[in-house]
């Protein structure tokens, strides 16, 4: 693969951005793919970039800001740079100047773009004095993130601000740590006995900038027997080393020296409340040393409060001393702590965050290509699965609703001959798990094989009312999309219909895009697909309905998940919606978990006897010449509640909603 890296700011000046491009490189290069940087020229370049291209550009300094630098590059000198390159798709590190110019760029030669956001610029501009400027800011971050293929996002809170801020395709993506360079044995007496003798240390490592309220670490300055260290550089050093004179500051280091250094701190603190990630604190916890920092932003996915840190109310700069002095003052407990935090980051590998990083790559070269083809038909583009909910409901009533595919057709995995499993039953088993314990988990399937929108609306609809569920699922759409000429606006119309009921009744709707699997023969239902999916795009954002947008997940249409009749998902295939439905529903660890159940289930479907044409399509003619549908006469399997218990076995039909 080929990759352009765009980094607003790069080497010799070492912040966030810059260690995860050089992290990026090193992998990349690692696993054999060619790479670029484009970025700020800003001074002699002299670290390894693993065989790296650059293109380095001139660049103005940021007032107030000298070490931060400006690319003010037309795209058409980006557009010749990137073409002479030919990438694959294009990296834009911490986007704002210079990667908006890039993802003008990526459209010109149609490649897809990631977007990583690193930097909270909107808080920055808040910071630095610019109130006025903070809108506008915040405008400009929200187009250049839904104009890019895929955002990556480093922790929940980061999730749920550019949510707010309208930005429509996010992924979680978070940082690794180098667990070889910042690790506990890295721990120095010598340093110790040179700097505080007999003390305790209270560190910081970070840029000395407002952003950072570097400040208030005066309000542990003073406490008794302890030796505050401070290390970094920025424009706010000046100011800082008056306000706290029995401060130690180190200035910026690097490499062994910062190892060596963190590592020697008792308890590491992190003052800043507009992190997005927070690398230092990680690197704290890589080193065995108790962090303690505000609860907001970034910390609040690293640090586990009273296991191996504290985090403070933001801004209450006495339960940040209290926080602090509780650690300084129990040895025990901070041996305890500092193990914990050590332990907790052993799995955030460089190696395995950049193996994610290269799957994030192959969603967006997907990905492009359908927008592209959605855009040339005034469609809009499909959304990401929506990120879990900080505070999932406790559902205890699911109703699922559709046809063949949500009955389960296909998909025989374990069950006895003639029954047929689902993407819904598995679901409803995650939900079971996941369930209260007070409560037994009710789960009905009225969904049947060749139903379309109108039978939703007239049949399936009422006796879902009638159940009272606090969920219902709704794949619906296909049958009416594969047959003669249809109002695509009229059949979401519909559909809208029955998602407000619901809605109206109290209960959680997801709603699923009807999907196809990647045959040349599909290419000539896409067009209507497509539309018919951006119209329930729309359904769902106005209604409040939860989305499981298909399109976003082009794995979807891989053969090997599709059954030997071509229409119907095989038991991989359910397995693979049904994980995905439950990410969407905040179901814990469910990609984990739909990873694991696919590497140790062998499936078991059995093989098709006779041809695709005699075995599938001649009785599908049949049945049309006849006006007869192959749910005629067929029943619900689930048209009542059964009860799943705690392990997804359904142990009885319950009589009453």
């Amino acid at each position: 693969m080929r990759v352009a890296l765009l980094a607003e700011s790069f080497l010799p000046h070492m912040n966030g951005v810059t260690g995860s491009v050089l992290q990026i490189l090193r992998h990349l290069a690692a696993e054999g793919h060619d790479t670029l940087v484009i970025a700020p020229r800003a001074g002699e370049v002299d670290g390894d970039l693993h065989g790296a291209r650059t293109e380095l550009l001139r660049s103005v300094p940021l007032p107030g800001y000298p070490d931060v630098r400006v690319v003010f590059a037309r795209a058409a000198r980006l557009t010749a740079i990137l073409r002479d390159f030919r990438p694959d798709v294009i990296h834009l590190a911490s986007p704002f100047v210079l990667g908006w110019q890039g993802l003008a760029a990526a459209d010109a030669l149609r490649v897809p773009a990631v977007a990583v956001y690193q930097t909270d610029i909107v808080a920055y501009a808040r910071k630095y004095g610019m109130p006025r400027a903070t809108s506008l800011v915040g405008r400009h971050v929200s187009r250049l993130h839904r104009r890019a293929t895929i955002t990556l996002a480093p922790s929940s809170p980061a999730m749920r601000q550019l949510e707010e801020l309208g930005v429509d395709r996010l992924r979680r993506w978070g940082r690794g740590v180098d667990s070889v360079r910042f690790a506990p044995h890295r721990r120095s007496e010598r340093w110790r006995s040179q700097v505080a003798p007999g003390e305790t240390v209270i560190g910081y490592v970070g840029r000395l900038a407002p952003e950072k309220q570097v400040e208030d670490l005066a309000a542990v300055a003073d406490l008794p027997g302890t030796r505050l260290v401070i290390v970094g550089d920025g424009p706010s050093r000046p100011a800082l080393e008056r306000m706290l004179p029995r401060a130690l500051f180190t200035g910026h280091l690097g490499g062994a020296a910062l190892a060596e250094t963190l590592a020697s701190f008792d308890v590491f603190v992190h003052p800043g409340e507009s992190e997005t990630f927070g690398q230092t604190i990680q690197e704290a916890l890589a080193s065995g040393v108790p962090v303690v920092a505000t609860g907001v932003g970034g910390p609040v996915d690293l640090v586990r409060s009273s296991i191996d840190g504290w985090l403070y109310r933001p801004g209450d700069l006495s339960d940040l001393r209290a926080r602090v002095a509780d650690l300084v003052g129990d040895d025990a407990k901070r041996r305890a702590f500092a193990a914990a935090a050590e332990e907790s980051v052993r799995h955030r590998t460089w190696d395995a965050l950049c193996s994610q990083l290269i799957g994030h790559y192959e969603d967006a070269r997907m990905l492009r290509p359908i927008d592209d083809a959605l855009l040339r038909r005034a469609a809009t583009r499909p959304s990401a699965p929506p990120a879990a909910p900080a505070a999932r409901p406790r559902w205890s009533r699911y109703v699922a609703l559709g046809d063949s595919l949500t009955e389960g057709l296909c998909d025989t995995s374990r069950m006895p001959a003639g029954q047929h499993r689902g993407w819904a039953d598995r679901l409803a088993q995650l939900l079971a798990h996941e369930g209260s314990d007070a409560e037994p988990f009710r789960y009905a399937n009225l969904a049947v094989r060749s139903r379309r929108v109108r039978d939703l609306t007239e049949e399936q609809l009422p006796r879902a009312l009638a159940l009272r569920p606090d969920l219902v699922s709704i794949l619906i759409g296909a049958n009416d999309l594969v047959g003669r000429p249809v109002d695509i606006a009229a059949l979401a119309a519909e559909v809208e219909t029955s998602v407000r009921a619901l809605r109206d009744a109290g209960a959680d709707v997801l709603l699923v895009t009807p999907f196809l699997p990647r045959r040349r023969a599909a290419v000539l239902l896409g067009r209507r697909f497509a539309a018919f999916a951006s119209e329930l795009r729309r359904v769902a954002a106005d209604t409040g309905a939860i989305l499981l947008d298909m399109e976003s997940l082009p794995a979807i249409g891989d053969l090997e998940l599709w059954a030997s009749d071509r229409v119907h998902l095989r038991s991989r295939g359910h397995r693979f919606l049904a994980y995905r439905a439950a990410d969407a529903l905040g179901v814990p660890d469910a990609g984990a978990l739909g990873g694991l159940d696919a590497a140790l289930h062998v499936d078991d479907d059995p093989v098709a006897e006779g041809t695709w044409l005699g075995r599938d399509v001649l009785p599908w003619v049949w049945r049309r010449l006849h006006g007869r549908k192959a749910g005629d006469g067929i029943a619900a399997k689930h048209s009542g509640y059964v009860i799943i218990g705690g392990r997804g076995d359904v142990r009885s039909r319950a009589r009453t909603p």
